[in-house]
């Protein structure tokens, strides 16, 4: 068994959302228990469904969510956090209200005497020319600051036109077309001189060996959740006997 406080967790894509009270409930056992024995937990974006900005910390359900995360953070572990393609906009309130450290995408961490990049992965599916585009858009920073300045509840509506926009535009899009590009992948290593990388954001949790290069490719909490575990020895995968289910 690993010695506790010298393992480092990594999750992605929890989707949480007061819709679905079992994948809270399930991240709040992970938090409680898993994470609690940790050193340090990393989560790779998609943390919630959807983030309208800081000022959506009102709402008691991502209230209580961030105040499980603090509490994590007062006992001792370390909390960081990588924004995904659903909760881009969080920001300095976030960060205190949950005591993560925010981290830019693309970000080179030492694992356990490994050097390893850390991204949400949306930036590898470069084929998505119309979604690449859109990312482009929404992270640009006058773009974020003209959102932001609509009431929040406009700014709630507009998300989940957007979601429902974006998954209609899913269920005709080849998949192949929504997973990483070999290419995208290949110049990440080259470009941050790094031997390992761990994303999330495709839903398709697997360990992929290029050459000498590993990828570990995080599994999205829709279904069963998941999350990957590091020490001194490598990686594994942390499964949960529990389903969640669609609630």
């Amino acid at each position: 068994m690993p010695t506790p406080h010298l393992t480092t967790l990594f999750v992605s894509d929890i989707h949480l959302h007061p819709s679905r009270p079992l994948t809270a409930r399930l991240f709040g056992e992970f938090l409680a228990g898993p994470a609690a024995q940790a050193g340090a937990l990393y989560i790779l974006g998609d943390l919630f469904d959807a983030w309208a900005g800081d000022d959506d910390l009102g709402d008691a359900f991502n209230a209580g969510v961030c105040a499980a995360l603090k509490r994590l953070a007062e006992a001792g572990r370390r909390v960081f956090f990588i924004p995904g393609n659903r909760d881009f906009l969080v920001a300095d309130r976030f960060a205190a209200a949950t005591g993560a450290t925010l981290l830019a995408d693309e970000t080179v961490v030492d694992i356990h005497g490994v050097p390893t990049l850390l991204l949400h992965g949306d930036t590898l599916c470069t084929d998505d020319r119309a979604y690449q585009d859109f990312r482009a858009m929404v992270r640009a920073r006058a773009w974020q600051e003209e959102f932001l300045a609509q009431p929040l509840a406009v700014r709630r509506a507009e998300i989940a036109s957007l979601r429902e926009r974006s998954e209609a535009g899913k269920r005709v899009k080849p998949q192949a077309l929504m997973d990483v590009n070999e290419t995208a992948v290949q110049q990440a290593y080259a470009a941050h001189q790094v031997t390992r990388m761990i994303h999330g954001h495709t839903h398709r949790q697997a360990r992929h060996r290029h050459g000498s290069f590993e990828r570990w490719v995080l599994p999205d909490w829709d279904a069963s959740g998941g999350a990957l575990l590091c020490d001194e020895s490598g990686c594994r995968w942390l499964a949960f006997p529990t389903r969640v289910g669609a609630g």
